[in-house]
């Protein structure tokens, strides 16, 4: 029926001796149909049935109905194993108002997935919308026994880490194949390729998700590869090989076909992908199922080249890509699919087509737009969601209930509560490049360079006769500080420093001081009296000018005085100076008598030599 699956958390509240209760974690295999709340969780009663208790009957032919009353939790029907399809269970619970399915094991075994049959109705496949898990037979039996106690049991289904969600990407991978006449799972796969292209692209094309598509082959074991079925499934000798398409190796399409188209759309994938536009391979399978239908004999290699030469891609590149069917030697390029079929780590083999494989664990449920975007939304890392994921029809937006119980700034609407996938979280919001720190929950504040420019830091600011003040300043980290001249917390206000009353200046003699709003004035008493400010003084204006002006009348006298005695000193040498100019003249002509003594000597001494 299936292969294993990615296990989800059930916990099962059931009370043993009053008024304890017992909190247990069991592990179950989702329903490769419904719709699993990836990212989320279901709280419900579990029924376990009075009649039809395999759920292979519709319920109304007992006279049952599972829908919850009002007030009352949703109900999760318990339901035994065997008899009829689990999607045919599934349904039925559905139509008579249960809100999820259990399907008790009845053998002891490993868990297998519930997967959808081949000849299963469409309403199976495209209605049945309720989650849906298999349980071991132990847990079964334990539900059973409590209920028959008369015990009230509730279950918490938690799909929350279901998958991984490790950071802001997520890679997935679609398990697919090109076969179209496989009945109401090819109708499901071709309806989901149309719905979910475009949100895929835009994933894609955003950055948001990296995606591969693979196809599943196998090999025809080496006794048989000359056999007629081996020769019209297989290419490559028997090493890589797909079913026939009818059930009938004599008419139709043969599974080589279908190994041929599967080659050419994951070539095509490979050379898009070189180009940096994965997403075209969307593009190419939506058409190709269009243009190139089995039914109208029209799936052919000349046909998906048409479609590829309609979106512009390298046919040559391809070409070579794909390769000689007919070779006797490996392909590499299945040759690497099938390696990726064996499971690694917690993804497991890859059993059932179609599979989606998101952050390397295997989607179980509907292969639905709603479905898969919701399984792929919750890989992402809280509050790293692209906005689709947090659209009405895919999640709740939380914050806008109380704010999600965060942070609000009232004066801006600034909040801390960010919506995720997984719901919301209380961070504080980074606006304008401007980061604000806090707890999330009751206070943030605006950090960093920048910050007064927002709400002004969350600190206070009043203006009066057009003067501003804030306690706000970008040299502080964080917090608020009222200003010179005021006192406060900076946040609930500031208020003025009355310098006058508690004397802080214009303690001189003389002053007078005069309150103003974040600063004083003091002045001096009388017109003729000037208050100096960094001498905390008063002096006289009149003062100050005498002493100027007997300062000056000082001067011009000393000048004065200086001129007189240097024209004085002028006078007398200039008279000495005369003087001995007319003695040297005269002596020329007169000897004087001091000039006669010296001659008579001058020759006395010279006679003695």
């Amino acid at each position: 029926m299936g292969g294993r699956s990615s296990p989800a958390g059930w916990r099962r509240r059931a009370p043993p001796p009053p008024p304890l209760l017992l909190l247990l974690v069991y592990e179950c295999a989702i329903g490769n149909f419904g719709m699993p709340q990836y990212g989320g969780t279901m709280h419900g009663v579990v029924v376990y049935p009075k009649a039809n208790t395999k759920a292979c009957k519709p319920f109304a032919d007992f006279g049952l109905s599972f829908n919850p009353k009002a007030g009352g939790l949703p109900v999760f029907l318990l339901v035994d194993r065997g008899d009829c399809y689990f999607t045919t269970k599934g349904w039925n619970a559905q139509t008579a108002g249960a809100a999820a399915v259990l399907v008790a094991d009845d053998r002891a075994e490993p868990l297998i997935t519930m997967d959808t049959p081949e000849s299963s109705g469409k309403e199976h496949l495209e209605n049945i919308t309720v989650p849906s898990a298999l349980v071991s037979k132990r847990f079964g039996d334990d539900l059973k026994t409590a209920l028959e106690n008369g015990d009230m049991v509730n279950v918490l289904l938690d799909w929350r880490e279901s998958l991984p969600h490790p950071d802001e990407r997520v890679e997935y991978e679609f398990w697919t194949n090109s076969n179209d006449e496989c009945g109401a799972k090819c109708d499901m796969q071709m309806s989901f390729v149309r719905d979910f292209r475009g949100v895929a692209q835009v994933l894609e094309q955003r950055g948001y998700t990296q995606f591969a598509p693979h196809y599943i082959t196998w090999y025809c074991p080496e006794a048989f590869v000359l056999s007629a079925q081996c020769r019209s499934q297989c290419i490559n000798h028997g090493r890589y090989c797909a079913p026939d398409p009818e059930q009938d190796f004599t008419t139709g399409y043969d599974g080589k076909d279908v190994v041929v188209q599967n080659l050419i759309q994951i070539c095509l994938f490979k050379v898009a992908n070189e180009s940096r536009k994965p997403w075209l391979w969307w593009d190419y399978v939506h058409d190709f199922a269009i243009r190139c239908p089995m039914k109208e004999k029209k799936y052919t290699t000349d046909c998906a080249h048409g479609v590829i030469k309609s979106l512009g891609m390298d046919i040559d590149k391809i070409t070579q890509c794909v390769g000689d069917p007919d070779a006797d030697e490996d392909n590499p390029v299945l040759k690497a699919e099938q390696d990726a079929q064996i499971g690694h780590g917690a993804r497991g083999d890859v059993t059932i087509l179609p599979t989606f494989v998101v952050n390397n664990r295997q989607y179980r449920g509907k292969l639905d737009k709603r479905a898969v975007l919701r399984a792929i939304c919750s890989g992402f890392e809280e509050t790293t969601e692209p906005d689709i994921c947090l659209t009405q029809d895919i999640q709740t937006n939380q914050c806008l209930e109380n704010n999600g119980g965060c942070w609000l700034d009232k004066n801006t609407n600034f909040t801390a509560c960010k919506d995720t996938f997984r719901g919301r979280v209380c961070e504080c919001p980074v606006v304008n490049g401007v980061k604000f720190v806090g707890d999330g929950y009751t206070h943030c504040e605006a950090s960093g360079v920048g910050r007064c420019q927002i709400n002004n830091g969350g600190c206070w600011k009043e203006t009066r006769n057009g003067k501003s003040v804030s306690a706000c300043s970008n040299e502080q980290a964080k917090g608020c500080k009222c200003p010179q001249g005021f006192k406060g917390d900076g946040v609930h206000g500031c208020e003025d420093v009355d310098e006058c009353k508690e004397r802080l200046f214009c303690q001189c003699k003389d002053c007078s001081c005069e309150n103003t709003w974040g600063s004083y004035e003091c002045g001096c008493g009388g017109s003729n009296m000037l208050y100096m400010r960094e001498h905390d003084t008063c002096i006289s204006k009149v003062a100050t000018s005498s002493v100027g002006w007997g300062f000056m009348w000082v001067i011009f006298f000393g000048l004065g005085f200086a001129g007189v005695g240097a024209y004085a000193v002028y006078k007398y040498r200039l008279r000495s100076y005369m003087d001995s100019e007319i003695r040297a003249i005269m002596a020329q002509y007169m000897p004087l008598e001091n000039q006669e003594t010296s001659s008579h000597q001058r020759h006395v001494d010279h006679a003695d030599i």
